[in-house]
């Protein structure tokens, strides 16, 4: 641990979770596209095959598209998470923003509430509503 370090804002950690999260979809998505690409080549490789008739091995390629289309899903599923986990942090980061907003908020209308000393004030309102009471009943 290193006492010399700067404590790192919610600013910065978000900054860098985002960076982080985007370089992982990014990997993702990459790994999903080459994954692709490669079900194309085996899906054309399986009709040739069929075309020549062997069919061991059209079998065996087609279990290989299975696993393949499989690995794809929980590709597209994890990509999902990652996208869940940014949209989650950037929705946490929102609300420590409103809290501070609030707390802000507050401690100006404790300020004015002391200043304005509500005791006082409604003795004032009580004294004029009097006075007023009492002039109607002299006209």
């Amino acid at each position: 641990m290193n006492i010399f370090k700067k404590k790192t804002t919610a600013k910065d950690a978000l900054r860098t979770s985002k960076r982080e999260m985007q370089v992982a979809t990014r990997g993702i998505e990459r790994e999903i596209a080459s994954l692709q690409l490669e079900e194309k080549k085996l899906v054309a490789e399986i009709k040739k095959t069929a075309k020549t008739g062997n069919e061991a091995a059209t079998k065996i390629l087609a279990r290989q598209l299975i696993r393949l289309r499989q690995q794809i899903a929980n590709l597209q599923g994890s990509r999902a998470q990652v996208r869940g986990v940014a949209t989650h942090t950037q929705a946490m980061y929102a609300n420590t923003s409103v809290a501070t907003g609030m707390k802000g908020a507050s401690k100006a209308m404790a300020a004015m509430n002391k200043q304005m000393e509500p005791a006082k004030q409604a003795k004032v309102m009580q004294e004029f509503q009097r006075q007023t009471a009492q002039m109607d009943m002299t006209f």
